[in-house]
């Protein structure tokens, strides 16, 4: 009985591997891309940067958990979590559009800006999310 339940172990652990793996990628790539420092402002208490950054990896979470779902294999996985990368790098230059100064208005402290940039990513990761129906 518990070595049929465990016999999911090896994939959970390698899907699991995975998505650590683009996470961790994604922040890596995210925070140099941005303008701001996120986990400088974080470390001194900026509540933005953590907000923004905080909803963009939930944004960025969502197709990757959908991913991982749906992919054929970790190969695709990884491929779907690129695509979900590439979208919130958009997402994040599309909110500079009607806030330009977003950067540093948030590593000011605003709590305004980090919010619309934090939703904005939750928004466009759950449509990337939806959208992988292959």
């Amino acid at each position: 009985m518990v070595l049929q339940s465990l016999a999911g172990l090896p994939a959970f652990i390698v899907y699991f591997c995975t998505a650590i793996v683009a996470v961790t990628a994604y922040l890596f790539v995210y925070v140099r891309v941005t303008r701001h420092d996120e986990f400088l402002l974080i470390r001194n208490n900026v509540p933005g940067a953590a907000i923004s950054l905080g909803l963009s990896l939930v944004g960025f979470s969502l197709p990757v958990v959908s991913a991982m779902t749906h992919a054929a294999n970790v190969i695709d996985c990884l491929i779907w979590s690129t695509i979900a990368l590439i979208v919130q790098i958009i997402v994040y230059f599309l909110a500079r559009i009607p806030v330009p100064d977003l950067s540093d208005r948030i590593a000011k402290g605003e709590l305004a800006p980090a919010i619309w940039l934090g939703l904005a990513s939750l928004a466009a990761g759950a449509l990337n999310a939806a959208s992988m129906i292959y």
